[in-house]
């Protein structure tokens, strides 16, 4: 039964997630080599987590596979031609190809707006909280002094003769 607890213990799912101290894998290694449950345990968690994640994954915008790939060519392409071997020395040398990132560009259906314009529609927003506020405060305000008023009026009817 203590195989049950080290089981329960959550060492699996620290070794899975990749998380696990380097004592907690070669325990985790030798409880696999020892124990069939474990291993079987260990492999089905494995499962598992390789299922969720298939399950909950992303795809990216069509085209970006394309894209990349079309970047990474250029990129060995233009390597290549920095290659030079000098005629006069017989050395390789390398030129500089400066930084070099590869741009993905994705067409979105989102729109892009500048970064000042979300400081205006984060105050926009805040000020239409305020402004709500103070409409529901001075509505009770006026229900109130409504309520008031229809008391009095009652109460200078039964005053009357």
């Amino acid at each position: 039964m203590e195989i049950r607890k080290i089981i329960e213990s959550g060492l699996l799912e620290t070794y899975v997630m990749g998380i696990a101290t380097d004592e907690e894998i070669t325990q985790v290694e030798n409880l696999s080599v020892n124990f069939p449950e474990f291993k079987e345990a260990l492999t089905q968690l494995e499962l598992d987590m390789e299922f969720l994640a298939q399950n909950m994954a992303v795809p990216p915008p069509p085209l970006v596979y394309e894209k990349i790939e079309q970047e990474i060519n250029e990129i060995k392409l233009r390597d290549q031609q920095l290659l030079k071997i000098d005629k006069h020395t017989d050395e390789k040398t390398y030129k500089s190809p400066g930084e070099r990132y590869i741009e993905v560009e994705s067409s979105s259906s989102h729109m892009r707006i500048h970064k000042a314009w979300r400081w205006v529609f984060a105050a926009v927003f805040v000020l239409g909280k305020v402004f709500l506020g103070f409409a529901i405060y001075y509505y009770l305000e006026n229900r109130q002094a409504q309520e008031r008023i229809e008391e009095l009026k009652q109460e200078i009817r039964s005053k009357a003769p």
